[in-house]
């Protein structure tokens, strides 16, 4: 058999045969819906209806599970993960980071920031963030307060380390109502309304059934699930956004029919993950079943 003259020309032709005979499988396929071109979502939220949920307290081994879901629901979210659960669990936190998640600084031990001694609250700013950024390569813009507890100092420095804290308009206290999840889901039925920042808490595989059974909901109601900085846009370093409590009910939501709820799988939910204990600053533990959820 004779073959072409392997020549610079030649070379070239093949290299054009080749590009054009891959663009019109992709052409073909994208016909057909055998080749699908992902595209990321431009979402205005000036315009649609967006909400950010939020998941605190991790990394915990429910994160991987609530992964899953968002990711099947083309849904983001912000994790306000705890320095020294990612320094003991770096790979979940990595795992967080490459699903395309949002990751926020909760401190490194979840103390009361306005009650431990000032010179205590630097490194669990700074803590946080090193142990977050080994673990994924991303240093937080974003933190949220043990129990949305700050002042004015510690805000100082926090914008030293360029953070802005995130509290929240929505809290369903899924912690308290680990057992009673249809209460968890009354709260957001009654409070969630367009730009809100729900509180959640991603050591509880109650929390991750409750949101696998309402994205139907918001979705329905034509809600876009976003992360923070989507939504909000840049925050500026030393700021706080929301607050500690609910607001008045906006009861803007419509339920779709229990038919449409998907079927929960078998996954008990066992006594919450608590917080690594506080050893280093005497009193500083935030107390309760989730050592201060």
């Amino acid at each position: 058999m004779r073959h072409p003259p392997d020549s610079l020309s030649w070379s070239y032709l093949r290299t054009v045969i080749g590009v054009c005979a891959g663009v019109a499988v992709v052409i073909v396929g994208g016909f057909t819906g055998h080749v699908r071109v992902a595209r990321a979502e431009a979402v205005d939220c000036a315009v649609v209806k967006c909400v950010a949920l939020t998941f605190d307290d991790g990394p915990t081994p429910y994160t991987d599970r609530l992964l899953g879901i968002l990711n099947d629901a083309d849904a983001k979210a912000t994790f306000f993960m705890i320095g020294n659960k990612v320094a003991a669990n770096p790979a979940g936190a990595k795992r967080v980071a490459d699903a395309g998640m949002e990751i926020g600084n909760h401190t490194w031990e979840h103390p009361n920031m306005t009650t431990i001694p000032a010179e205590d609250v630097p490194a669990q700013f700074s803590k946080a963030n090193d142990a977050i950024k080994a673990a994924t390569g991303q240093t937080p813009s974003l933190w949220r307060p043990a129990g949305g507890l700050t002042n004015d100092a510690v805000n100082k420095v926090a914008a030293q380390y360029g953070l802005a804290a995130i509290l929240w308009d929505v809290i369903p206290f899924d912690w308290i109502n680990d057992s009673n999840t249809a209460a968890t889901r009354y709260m957001l039925m009654t409070q969630i309304k367009p730009g809100s920042v729900v509180l959640f808490h991603d050591t509880y595989s109650s929390t991750v059934d409750l949101v696998y059974q309402f994205i139907p909901v918001l979705k329905a109601n034509g809600y876009h699930l976003v992360t923070v900085s989507q939504m909000l846009g840049p925050r500026p370093p030393g700021s706080v956004y929301g607050s500690r409590d609910n607001g008045p009910p906006a009861n803007a939501l419509q339920d779709i029919p229990a038919a449409d709820i998907p079927t929960l799988p078998a996954t008990p939910s066992p006594k919450p993950m608590a917080n690594i204990p506080i050893t280093d600053i005497t009193g500083a533990n935030s107390g309760g079943a989730n050592n201060g959820a």
